[in-house]
């Protein structure tokens, strides 16, 4: 435990303790007060005080602070805890849209229970995105999955029958191949996705060359845009920076892949990256086909594919993947695309080191 937060803790059981101390003294007055007050008025009606009156008053003022005790208790403590716990067994029975409204309790009870109120409702919100996004994933992923296994399984089947000719053979084979990489791929996004979801902090990291990186996932590149005939530009200042390298290194794959696949033959490729007031501006540009205007609102959702005739091969994952891991890197990434002219992408990172 560090010392800010023993320090927070002993700071809340200070105030605890002063609220409980407060209580019982103004308990112990008003009971003083009551007990005076009932001896006078049972001593007037009585014609005089003695010991039996004083006994009366003592045991008219504890009934009416143990009746008063017992109303403030049961509205400020009790109730929202019955609540809280009525609440809690929704939850255990998996209904994650249980929500704690006090309304007039809430903001009169006593501090440290309204923070365990606000926290159960954050948790129940939290728990209830999970599970919605926990069905969605399944639904989408489960759709994506079953197209190409339910070719290989096809074609597997008529590779076992035979009588297919060697370019059959072949050809069959290469589906199968094409369709195994395809799963191969859309597993380790999605375990990758799955994985920088559920984080918000990064470890592992170090100060590398952005620029040298960006050039590496281009040469990585260099069989598919050799065989398209790109023509590649690079525009690079010397940029250190400090992160995860391996992560951002999923940023630059996803946005030249996407580049290099949408560029028809011939075209050109610009990736530039530079430095001013420590924010590093990188920008991947292609003469590619472009994305339709409706469509790029909907590039960073999960299993979004613009092109619905899936002509060209994509799991939908990229994009989303490359959006988390910048906004992790405390970044920004935009896009503008105009069909048949091309798109831009822009991925804006404040440099940790500056």
């Amino acid at each position: 435990m560090n010392k800010k937060t023993k320090k927070r803790k002993d700071s809340r059981t200070t105030k605890l303790t002063f609220k409980l101390m407060l209580l019982v003294l103004m308990i112990i007055i008003a009971s003083e007060i009551l007990t005076f007050t009932a001896i006078i008025i049972i001593g007037y009606v009585g014609g005089g005080t003695n010991d039996t009156t004083e006994i009366l008053g003592s045991i008219i003022a504890s009934i009416i602070i143990g009746g008063l005790l017992a109303i403030i208790l049961g509205n400020f403590v009790l109730h929202p805890l019955n609540e809280l716990i009525r609440a809690t067994r929704k939850v255990t029975r998996g209904d994650y849209t249980a929500h704690l409204n006090m309304g007039w309790n809430e903001k009169h009870t006593v501090n440290e229970l309204n923070q365990l109120i606000s926290m159960f409702n954050k948790m129940t919100e939290e728990l209830n995105n999970t599970e919605m996004f926990r069905k969605d994933f399944i639904a989408n992923f489960s759709h994506e999955f079953k197209t190409p296994l339910a070719s290989i399984r096809g074609f597997a089947r008529q590779l076992h029958e035979g009588d297919l000719t060697p370019e059959q053979q072949k050809e069959f084979s290469k589906i199968i191949m094409d369709e195994a990489e395809y799963l191969s791929v859309l597993a380790s996004n999605t375990l990758l996705l799955t994985n920088i979801e559920n984080r918000n902090i990064v470890s592992e990291r170090t100060e590398f060359s952005l620029d040298e990186q960006l050039r590496n996932c281009m040469l990585r590149l260099e069989p598919q845009w050799s065989a398209k005939d790109l023509d590649i530009e690079m525009d690079m200042d010397e940029v250190m920076f400090y992160w995860n390298e391996q992560l951002l290194a999923h940023v630059w794959n996803n946005l030249l892949d996407n580049a290099v696949k949408f560029t028809n033959n011939g075209g050109s490729i610009t990736v530039s990256c530079h430095e001013a007031d420590g924010i590093i501006t990188v920008k991947v540009r292609d003469s590619g086909t472009g994305i339709p205007r409706e469509a790029v609102p909907h590039i960073f959702e999960k299993f979004y594919q613009a092109d619905k005739s899936h002509a060209t091969k994509g799991n939908g994952l990229g994009l989303p993947l490359v959006k988390r891991i910048v906004n992790l890197c405390g970044g920004d990434i935009s896009v503008q695309s105009t069909v048949g002219v091309g798109t831009e992408f822009t991925v804006r990172l404040k440099n940790a080191r500056r």
